[in-house]
């Protein structure tokens, strides 16, 4: 009950803050930031319009190649697109089998920082273990162009540890930091809890490699050795977004339990407190102590309740949509929508929601400055938001 308390709380004010856009002064601000709540806005709304592609078959992510005019997408099942926006789409050869199912399959695909040079990529996906288990793994390859695309040297350089039984919960995104020297990987808790405090599995944590794979010497746990060094932050439900803004800051969203979405800002060894603390509940009806009852656990910087299932995270820092410099975008797959958030130093605030009546599974900027999204689940679109007026 105390989470609908808190979301009762100046909800007329919030409401009408959000009708028009958003919040009129910094009093109605500060109180749907506070709150869970988040009304979308109409997607007519919007100051853009949106003009489908192409389609994919539960495409999960993308990335745009140097140049702008090509994307690699993945989709779940195990395929790896190359689109070209003048010519048709191909499939790359070379893609890792996959164990598809539940949530698992193909995941992220992201640029290595000298990708122009070495044309390495790097991958994320979900693999079999013994006795029905399963687990996320990251690789690179070198993806070779042309009229028949294809990856060589796949090799993975990361496994998620230990390998467990079910299908959800695997997280696997992919960030590089600003300078290229680390790789950041998000690793679900699998849908079991206490391995996201459990310090001997790298499950329910952000890790952090050096592009090859090994562990750097002043990661905050490396004098532990094993997969504990390679822990960045730890107490985290279901990643499915990561993403540096423009002064180098590392955010990052998460499903939560019922009710309890998040983006956190995070911290070298911090501690985000899942299972032991959330601003949602279970989905078996039984309450989770809020963030605040625990103050030693790092707090989100902005949740939601009712879940809007956040899905792809991107910084925005181009010029192409009025009052979008420095913003964080973020897809909703249950809230079926974008998410605007404004980056103010440290702080979030809940800047737009827009309607799109449809999953949105990832979110990425074009060379121009122009965001492209994902629409989630079979015949997904690649969709490009175009501001009005041009």
């Amino acid at each position: 009950m105390k989470k609908l308390s808190t979301l009762a709380l100046s909800a007329a004010m919030i409401v009408a803050a959000c009708s028009s856009g958003p919040a009129s002064n910094a009093a109605d601000t500060a109180a749907l930031d506070a709150s869970g709540d988040q009304p979308a806005t109409p997607l007519a709304e919007a100051p853009f319009t949106v003009r489908e592609i192409a389609r994919f078959d539960e495409p999960w992510a993308m990335t745009f190649l140097p140049g702008g005019q090509q994307a690699l997408v993945t989709e779940r099942a195990g395929k790896l697109k190359l689109w070209r926006e003048n010519g048709p789409t191909r499939d790359v050869a070379g893609a890792p089998a996959v164990a598809y199912g539940g949530q698992g399959g193909l995941g992220d695909v992201i640029l290595a920082p000298d990708f122009a040079r070495s044309g390495t990529i790097y991958l994320s996906w979900v693999e079999a273990g013994s006795g029905d288990s399963f687990g996320a793994v990251v690789g690179k390859a070198t993806l070779v162009q042309g009229a028949a695309p294809r990856l060589e040297g796949l090799r993975i350089i990361w496994k998620q540890d230990p390998k467990l039984p079910g299908r959800g919960h695997f997280s696997h995104r992919l960030a590089f930091s600003p300078d290229g020297q680390y790789l950041f990987i998000t690793s679900g808790e699998r849908q079991k809890f206490d391995p996201a405090q459990d310090m001997g599995k790298n499950l329910g944590k952000i890790v952090r490699l050096k592009p090859d794979g090994s562990v750097p010497a002043d990661n905050p746990f490396a004098e532990r050795g094993g997969v504990t060094a390679q822990i960045w932050s730890l107490g985290h439900r279901n990643l499915l977004g990561i993403a540096f803004d423009g002064s180098g800051k590392l955010w990052q969203q998460e499903m939560g339990p019922k009710g309890g979405d998040e983006v956190n800002l995070v911290e070298r060894g911090a501690n985000y407190g899942y299972p032991i603390v959330s601003n949602g509940s279970h989905y078996d009806g039984k309450d989770i102590p809020d963030h605040p009852t625990r103050p030693e656990y790092a707090a989100p910087k902005l949740w939601w309740n009712p879940s809007i299932s956040p899905a792809g995270l991107a910084w925005y820092g181009g010029d192409l949509y009025p009052g979008w410099k420095n913003s964080l975008l973020m897809g909703a797959l249950s809230g079926q929508g974008l998410i605007r958030m404004a980056i103010d130093g440290d702080t979030l605030h809940k800047a737009d929601r827009w309607d799109f009546g449809q999953r949105i599974r990832e979110v990425e900027v074009g060379e121009d400055g122009a965001v492209w999204l994902l629409g989630d689940g079979k015949d997904g679109k690649l969709m490009r938001l175009v501001p009005k007026g041009q």
